[in-house]
């Protein structure tokens, strides 16, 4: 069966709010979680500079050249290691510009 236009939005919504609720209660990475909202951005069906969706696309930015999610399998451990720290200075800035969003998001979709 063929999915509806309006049915897919209200998936990616779904979804935006799995990852957000996910990052609130930590059973998803921040940055990774991020990322994924700022790809969704484009998938439910609001403007590309909605302001909820905005800081995580400036995270995603600031935070590529770290090595998270799937990528992370084909770092050394070396380099893990060296990169640990900016990793968690990263996710603790993340939080300071997107923790409300998050929360707004789960607000505005959790229907």
């Amino acid at each position: 069966m063929k999915m509806s236009h309006e049915e897919y939005i209200e998936k990616k919504r779904k979804r935006a709010v799995e990852v957000a609720s996910g990052m609130l209660d930590g059973s998803i990475n921040y940055l990774e979680g991020a990322i994924e909202l700022s790809s969704l951005r484009f998938e439910v069906g609001l403007s590309e500079d909605d302001k909820d969706f905005m800081p995580f696309t400036g995270v995603a930015s600031e935070v590529d050249h770290l090595p998270i999610g799937a990528p992370r399998q084909y770092w050394s451990q070396e380099a893990l290691d060296r990169h640990e720290p900016e990793i968690q200075q990263s996710i603790k800035w993340a939080k300071e510009v997107s923790l409300s969003e998050c929360k707004s998001i789960v607000a505005r979709f959790n229907a």
